[in-house]
């Protein structure tokens, strides 16, 4: 039986680690937690495919509005290329368009050096990708054959693993919006052969890893309630993680911890722009963040207050004035 629901939106707020199994989607997953956790938002930071697994991260209440910090991380993920075959969908789901004889392990080996670094990469036809508002897997559903116009990515790191009965085990880390599928096929034809990725496991975004993530399947079983909201299984009420400096830390972005009367100021809705004329704290250190697109500001408790970011210069002081608030986290304390 569900127990009532806690009508405070802000009553849970932070962020899940989550391992998300083969054959559920993605959004199938965080409907379990928007079901746990109403009626606080819910969101996602990057989704999987239904064939794959691994690392997927929801956030949850007012977390959601630092969606963009957590996306634009880089991603680190295990797979396996199956060579000869191409199917439509670039995974095992697919129906194969292509074969050709598998290449030789030198042969794979060798034009892996092409695909690191900056790279131009064309998306899968069957994805999120909107053209001309509507999404390539919509029109490739449809029988059309969707302009999947190339784009820049990264590839930090790509590793052969092994090479065995014509499929190839790799690791990848890469930047924001990298298609592993994408990635796979392209590898096999610069190989001189056809491939698709026949399995993925995300293993790590920018510092968190897979092997700290929970299992929702297991943590989602029986109805529990704790402290009025409706969740299923104590452990993902216990897996919901602050929004804090280690938070901050995993993500890459830098810190300032502001004294309690600079706290105050954001907590009573301060302009920004008075805060940096007057703390001389934040005077000696934004000069020094120049290159960073976030900075969060947290309290001596180890709160987040706000993210502040870069903004195009407009006015007399350019050290202080190109400064904004991203998002003001803290809640106004009581009077």
């Amino acid at each position: 039986m569900r127990a009532e629901t806690n009508k405070n939106p802000e009553a849970y707020s932070g962020f899940l680690l989550l391992n998300k199994k083969p054959g559920f989607t993605s959004f199938e997953t965080l409907n379990r937690i928007k079901e746990a956790f109403a009626p606080s938002k819910v969101g996602h930071t990057g989704t999987l495919d239904k064939f794959a697994s691994g690392l997927l991260i929801a956030l949850v209440g007012r977390a959601v509005k630092l969606t963009s910090w957590f996306t634009g991380t880089e991603k680190e993920y295990e797979g396996t290329i199956r060579l000869g075959q191409e199917t439509d969908t670039l995974d095992p789901e697919g129906t194969v368009i292509g074969e050709a004889e598998p290449p030789s392990p030198e042969a794979l080996a060798e034009v892996l050096d092409s695909f690191r670094g900056n790279i131009l990469q064309a998306p899968p036809a069957y994805s999120a990708v909107h053209i001309d508002g509507e999404r390539a897997s919509v029109l490739a559903r449809n029988g059309m054959s969707p302009e999947m116009r190339k784009r820049p990515v990264t590839i930090y790191a790509l590793e052969l693993r092994s090479y065995e009965s014509s499929l190839a085990r790799i690791y990848v880390r890469c930047s924001k919006g990298t298609y592993i599928r994408s990635l796979a096929r392209d590898i096999a034809l610069a190989a001189g052969s056809r491939g698709y990725l026949a399995a993925l496991t995300r293993t790590a975004t920018a510092g968190f890893t897979l092997a700290d993530a929970v299992e929702i399947e297991g943590a989602a079983i029986e109805g529990a309630a704790i402290e009025g909201a409706t969740l299923y299984g104590a452990e993902l009420y216990r897996a919901l993680r602050p929004i804090d400096t280690a938070a901050f830390a995993a993500l890459g972005i830098k810190q300032i911890t502001l004294d309690e009367i600079t706290a105050a100021k954001i907590h009573k809705g301060f302009p920004l722009r008075a805060i940096l004329e007057e703390s001389r704290l934040l005077q000696r250190q934004i000069p020094h963040l120049e290159g960073e697109t976030g900075v969060g500001l947290f309290d001596v408790r180890g709160e987040l207050l706000a993210v502040i970011e870069k903004k195009p210069f407009a006015g007399r002081s350019p050290v202080l004035e190109s400064w904004r608030y991203g998002y003001v986290y803290a809640r106004a304390r009581e009077p």
